[in-house]
């Protein structure tokens, strides 16, 4: 992070929560609420207990609506700058997983209120994100936003950092839900030049900007400025982007269920650890710890005991 920074007293997470549905058998499924940013927001928020975490997002008024906003609520998520846009509806997405526990997803979300976010006669403006001390989207984030509000996010983001405010990022890249290869390439590069503190997933990246390895991602991030954070390995643990080395994975492995949110989870130990003062491998230790617990349940939000 930049050595002036500001104390982080106040967090934003900017992105779409959808209803998740999760099948138990046949003709039956459980229905949640989840997201990535979302996912991050509640993990976030039971390390973090202590400081005000908002999530930041557009609904309609319809039953699912309002399903997710008291989803937010029970996380003690702050809700207060969550719009609601009449006629709309949040998106949907079901699970799949195989015998490793590794999950695939379908989705329906082409319609979604979150596509409406920071676009007038909106109730939330995007100049609402200057009150907080750090804000954290993702990839999908400025993929589900109009092109103009992704435009105005961009551009937003250099005048956000100057005044002292934190920017956290993960590419999570979704190629269904982009335009073209190209235009996923130009608002990721923006993001990463932008960033403070960076965490992407290595697969994500090779498939995005044509990496042939590993060091290929590294050098690229690096030569973008994005040299605090972690590459996200699976299995294989995060590597530090800013020199510190990678995990050393001790013990068994975790018993794999379900990798939903395994990434979303890695990312709220990572970024839990960095704001409360840890350095880069201790703040990884964490989120690996958190997803390898994460991982063990059906669903992107484990039971809070």
């Amino acid at each position: 992070m930049k050595p002036d920074h500001k104390p982080i007293n106040s967090i934003a997470c900017v992105g779409e929560a959808m209803i998740e549905l999760t099948p138990l058998s046949k003709n039956n499924a459980a229905m949640n609420v989840a997201g990535d940013v979302f996912n991050t927001a509640v993990y976030l928020r039971r390390l973090l207990p202590n400081c005000p975490l908002d999530f930041v997002t557009a609904l309609g008024d319809d039953q699912a609506s309002d399903m997710i906003l008291e989803a937010a609520r029970s996380h003690e998520l702050g809700t207060s700058n969550i719009e609601r846009r009449p006629g709309m509806s949040p998106g949907l997405y079901m699970i799949s997983t195989d015998e490793q526990g590794e999950r695939s997803f379908s989705y329906w979300r082409s319609a979604s209120a979150a596509r409406t976010l920071f676009i007038a006669p909106g109730t939330v403006p995007l100049a609402t994100l200057n009150a907080y001390d750090l804000v954290y989207l993702s990839g999908i984030t400025l993929a589900v936003l109009s092109e103009a509000a992704r435009e105005d996010l961009l551009d937003w983001t250099e005048q956000y950092r100057k005044s002292g405010g934190l920017i956290a990022f993960d590419s999570n890249y979704r190629p269904t839900l982009w335009r073209d290869r190209r235009q996923a390439q130009r608002a990721t590069e923006c993001m990463w030049r932008q960033c403070d503190i960076a965490l992407p997933s290595v697969d994500d990246e090779m498939a995005l900007f044509g990496d042939a390895t590993e060091a290929d991602v590294v050098k690229r991030l690096h030569g973008f400025g994005a040299t605090l954070g972690t590459l996200k390995r699976g299995a294989r643990g995060p590597l530090s982007l800013d020199g510190s080395g990678e995990l050393q994975i001790l013990g068994p492995a975790p018993c794999v269920v379900d990798t939903t949110a395994a990434g979303d989870s890695f990312n709220a130990g990572f970024l839990a650890g960095i704001i409360a003062g840890k350095g880069t491998v201790d703040a990884m230790q964490q989120g690996h710890d958190l997803a390898g617990h994460v991982i063990g349940h059906r669903g992107a939000i484990m039971p809070k005991d």
